[in-house]
Formats: structure tokens, C-alpha cells, sequence
């Protein structure tokens, strides 16, 4: 069983798999994750790099109604796939492998760009949105009447 720290990591490239399907980040994400599942076995890596190109494929080609459960289901599989191969190393072999995914991920994530979807919003820091005032606040927020709705009943009672 892998602890905390791993699983999390596992998460981590599971989202990254996925976020960086559609990106300019794809290419060396893509060759570098392949290397390191295929742990210097070329058929194997070979076969990763396939497994890769298959959920950028599926991703850029969901239509928009399934995309959100597309990615949640490739973030699962891209995690568990990452899981399996760290489970199946002994401790030292593990811990080596950890630290060269998490210096992976963390390349990978520091060179990506901000980006959003068609109709969008994409935000490279922290947002603060605040109302007050009995006022609304959003990032986004489309078309908004503010004041008393009218009464109920008959006009004019």
C-alpha cells in the first residue's frame, strides 16, 4: 500500500496527464512521462507513449458534454497507472522513482501557461471576488438584475 505522499503524487500526475492533453506542454510531458513509466524498457515506454497519445486523442476529441466526465475518468485512469508502477518497485526503487515524477510534474506545471476553454475564464493567481452591500460580485457572471422582485398577486393590489 503506498502512503499519503504517493497516492497524492499519483493524483497530482493523473491532473497533469489530463490539463496538459491540450497544451503546448503536451510534447515534452508526453516524452518525459512515457520515459519514466516505461522505467528504460523501450516496448514498454513505446507502449505508454501509445496509452498518452490515446487520452489527448479521447480529450481533444470529447464533445463538450462529455468532456468534464472524460476527464475525471482519465485523471482516475492516469492515477491508478501511477499507483500500480509505484506499488510495484521495492522501497528504494519507490522512493527514486517519486522524486524523479514529482521533479517531472513539477517542470511540467512550472512551464504551462494559463489557459481556459472556449467561454472560459482562465486566472494565473488567486482571485478575490466580493460583494457587499446587497450588491452581487462574480467573475463571470452573464446577465444580472438587481433590486425587489415584485410582489406576488394581481397587479396594482
Amino acid at each position: 500500500m503506498l502512503s499519503e505522499a504517493m497516492t497524492a503524487l499519483a493524483a497530482v500526475g493523473g491532473t497533469t496527464v489530463v490539463q496538459a492533453a491540450s497544451t503546448d506542454a503536451w510534447a515534452g510531458l508526453r516524452q518525459q512521462l512515457g520515459r519514466w513509466l516505461g522505467r528504460g524498457d523501450p516496448q514498454r515506454e513505446n507502449a505508454e507513449l501509445a496509452r498518452l497519445d490515446q487520452t489527448a486523442g479521447e480529450l481533444n476529441t470529447a464533445v463538450p458534454a462529455e468532456l468534464e466526465r472524460m476527464r475525471i475518468r482519465q485523471e482516475a485512469a492516469w492515477q491508478v497507472r501511477i499507483e500500480t508502477l509505484l506499488e510495484s518497485l521495492d522501497d528504494t526503487e519507490r522512493a527514486q522513482a517519486a522524486e524523479q515524477l514529482s521533479a517531472l510534474l513539477g517542470q511540467c506545471t512550472a512551464h504551462r501557461g494559463v489557459s481556459a476553454g472556449q467561454g472560459g475564464t482562465a486566472v494565473g493567481g488567486n482571485v478575490d471576488i466580493r460583494a457587499d452591500h446587497s450588491s452581487a460580485a462574480a467573475l463571470n457572471m452573464g446577465s444580472v438584475t438587481l433590486g425587489n422582485p415584485p410582489q406576488p398577486g394581481p397587479a396594482g393590489s
